[in-house]
C-alpha cells in the first residue's frame, strides 16, 4: 500500500476500504485501461474516492475476472457512483469483471445538458470551471499495464481523475435543477446500460441511417 494521497491495493479493495466506502452516499469512480476497446484492451486500474477525499486504486491483473468487494460496492443500490463518460467505464467494468454498476451519475452527460454555453465538456475543462483546479493530464496516455511499477505521476493522475468528481456532480445537479433538466438527465442515464450492451456486442452503427 502506498502513502497518501492514494492507497493502492492488488486485485480488490481491502475489507477495511470496502467498509469505509460502503458508508458513503456518493463515490467517484474511474478506470485506466490499455486502450479504448474493451475486447482488445485490458483493464489495469480502478480508482475510487469518497466525499472525505479518501482515494484508492485497485490494480487489476492480466486475466483477472473477479473482484468481489469491488463488485459488491459498485452494484450497491445505496450509493451513487459518479463517472466522467460513464459509458466507457461501465462497459470496461462489465466486460472484464462482470460488474453491472448501478446507480450512477455521468458528469459528461450532465455537463452537455447543463453547460450549453460551451463545447468544453472534457474532464479537465469541467473541473477547471467548476472547482478552479487545473488538472495535469500529462500522464493520460501512458502505459498502465505494468501496474506494479506505476510512477508517482501516474498515481497522481489517477487520483486526480476522481478527486473532484463529487464536487463537480453537486454543481452540475444544481445547474440541471435550475434549468429544469434534471429529469432529462436521469432519463439519459437510464439509456446508458443499453448503449453499453450494444457497445460490447459491437453494434457500432445500429442507429445509423
Amino acid at each position: 500500500m502506498t502513502a497518501l494521497p492514494i492507497d493502492v491495493f492488488d486485485r480488490d479493495l481491502s475489507d477495511e476500504a470496502f467498509a469505509r466506502y460502503r458508508a458513503a452516499s456518493d463515490l467517484a469512480v474511474d478506470t485506466e485501461t490499455m486502450g479504448l476497446n474493451p475486447h482488445r484492451d485490458r483493464l489495469c486500474l480502478v480508482q475510487i474516492c469518497d466525499p472525505d477525499g479518501y482515494t484508492t486504486a485497485i490494480r487489476i491483473e492480466r486475466g483477472q475476472t473477479e473482484a468481489p468487494n469491488l463488485k459488491a460496492l459498485l452494484e450497491d443500490a445505496n450509493s451513487i457512483k459518479i463517472f466522467h463518460f460513464a459509458r466507457f467505464d461501465l462497459a470496461t467494468l462489465r466486460h472484464h469483471l462482470g460488474i453491472h454498476v448501478a446507480p450512477f451519475f455521468c458528469t459528461k452527460i450532465a455537463s452537455k445538458l447543463a453547460r450549453t454555453y460551451t463545447d468544453r465538456h472534457g474532464l479537465k475543462g469541467l473541473v477547471a470551471e467548476l472547482t478552479g483546479v487545473e488538472l495535469d493530464k500529462s500522464a493520460q496516455s501512458s502505459d498502465w499495464g505494468n501496474a506494479q511499477a506505476l510512477s508517482d505521476d501516474q498515481l497522481s493522475y489517477a487520483a486526480n481523475d476522481v478527486r473532484y468528481l463529487i464536487r463537480v456532480k453537486a454543481t452540475l445537479v444544481n445547474m440541471l435543477e435550475r434549468e429544469e433538466r434534471r429529469a432529462l438527465a436521469d432519463e439519459c442515464f437510464g439509456t446508458v446500460p443499453t448503449l453499453v450492451t450494444l457497445d460490447l456486442l459491437q453494434y457500432a452503427n445500429l442507429f445509423a441511417h
